[in-house]
């Protein structure tokens, strides 16, 4: 079975991926990071080049492949949840956690993060936070086995919380 996180960027996925992956002894695989290796080229420059939607398709290519994954933490971009055929794939072969973090939380958080192009123009970082969140909470929601938290969280105790849930889940299942 694998962890597949979701959440916003700035949410804590990749700290708290590679913390669990190396607490469990599982393989830890950025999708972003797939993408640009797929791509070669940075997810800025395919943005710029191609547009979000191109962006998209490869993610979903990445998605298709990483979901036929066996015991490995998945940390997936942001916008993962806005094709539901990326989380049935994930979901088939994964136990899915929101990692989730208010709108102020998440602006302290990327501020200042040039690596990510941004996704609606001419919008400030915390009203393009606020816009995002308010369309993809619902989908978070909508996918999510578990909900963490990590807002008020240091990386540590989430990814505590994170094995707890997940074992629970595995040993329940049996």
């Amino acid at each position: 079975m694998n962890i597949v996180l979701i959440g916003y960027r700035g949410a804590g996925k990749s700290h708290v991926g590679k913390l669990v992956a190396g607490e469990l002894n599982m393989p830890y695989i950025s999708s972003d990071d797939m993408v640009v290796l797929k791509a070669g080229m940075s997810i800025q420059e395919i943005v710029a080049k191609f547009g979000w939607n191109h962006f998209r398709d490869i993610e979903s290519k990445v998605i298709q492949e990483l979901s036929l994954q066996e015991r490995s933490l998945i940390d997936t971009g942001g916008g993962v949840v806005e094709r539901a055929e990326n989380m049935a794939a994930l979901k088939e072969k994964g136990v899915v956690f929101w990692l989730k973090a208010s709108v102020e939380t998440t602006v302290a958080r990327i501020k200042g993060d040039q690596e990510r192009p941004s996704l609606i123009a001419g919008k400030s970082l915390n009203e393009e936070v606020s816009e995002m969140l308010k369309r993809r909470v619902p989908l978070y929601k909508a996918y999510a086995d578990y909900e963490i938290d990590t807002d008020n969280a240091e990386p540590d105790e989430i990814a505590r919380k994170l094995i707890v849930c997940f074992e629970k889940g595995l040993n329940s299942s049996k």
